[in-house]
């Protein structure tokens, strides 16, 4: 499969479960806010435009690119290990340690307050449903892009291993963003391995010390690792968002362009 086939793929796969979550989430809504559809997702839709559309000028190789160019040069860790190992064996810990990183990063977007204004815009979604895991600023995108090429290089990922992570990275924001519940007892239950959607609104809260909670995109188990996890959100209902960052001012397109370089709100410093 060449880059553009890929490419293609993911690209169906995804608008494919984001219309089936959006179908879900009007038949059987969750009990997050009142979704304002008609405000919210064209700025949503228009930001991932304009990131693919910079992903492509400026990266457009992409980390499965970066993940080939590793397999040609014989680059990276698991490309310069003299003993090979089974696919299965393989496959499983690449995706352990990206997984891993990406926990981190996620991290490092929230601790180092020049990221932080840059992820800001996608915690300033006042509801959550399928379409905010669309809502990120372009450069955040750019840099997590050249961080996942820079993984991919690093450990020599098969690109085959790459092209499905990032598969499951996607669709995992997609239902973790989802204003859908699932029933308490399986909740209880798949947490204990995977990252639910009640697990991740916590980390949405308006509250910062809750936004410090729930890093993780496919695997819980790097937050009851790291000290990160938390099993109940404060408030019932939640209300999400960061606080001073009223709903004016995180709607339009242009508003969300510019979030990054604005005043920090109160307690947002």
């Amino acid at each position: 499969m060449d880059i553009d086939d890929a490419g293609l793929w993911r690209l169906w796969l995804f608008l494919a479960l984001l219309a089936a979550l959006s179908l879900a989430e009007r038949l059987r809504p969750g009990p997050n806010p009142p979704q304002r559809r008609a405000q919210r997702w064209p700025a949503h839709l228009a930001l991932v435009a304009l990131d693919t559309l910079l992903a492509r000028l400026v990266l457009p190789a992409g980390a499965f690119g970066a993940a080939l160019w590793a397999q040609s040069a014989g680059v990276g860790l698991f490309n310069a290990l003299s003993v090979g190992l089974p696919a299965w064996l393989e496959a499983t810990m690449t995706v352990l340690l990206l997984d891993l990183a990406i926990y981190w990063q996620h991290r490092w977007l929230h601790a180092l307050p020049w990221l932080w204004r840059m992820h800001r815009v996608h915690h300033t979604d006042t509801t959550l449903d399928a379409s905010s895991a669309l809502r990120f600023h372009p450069l955040e995108m750019l840099l997590s892009l050249a961080y996942k090429c820079a993984l991919a290089i690093a450990l020599g990922v098969d690109p085959a291993v790459m092209l499905i992570f990032e598969a499951l990275l996607s669709s995992f924001a997609l239902i973790t963003h989802a204003n859908l519940s699932l029933p308490p007892r399986l909740d209880a239950v798949l947490r204990w391995v995977l990252v639910t959607p009640a697990m991740h609104w916590i980390h949405h809260s308006n509250h910062r010390d809750e936004q410090q909670r729930n890093f993780g995109f496919h695997l819980s188990v790097w937050d009851r690792v790291f000290g990160s996890y938390a099993q109940h959100a404060r408030d019932r209902p939640q209300v999400f968002g960061v606080e001073g960052v009223g709903v004016a001012r995180a709607t339009g397109v242009v508003d969300l362009l510019r979030e990054p370089f604005l005043e920090d709100p109160p307690n947002q410093a």
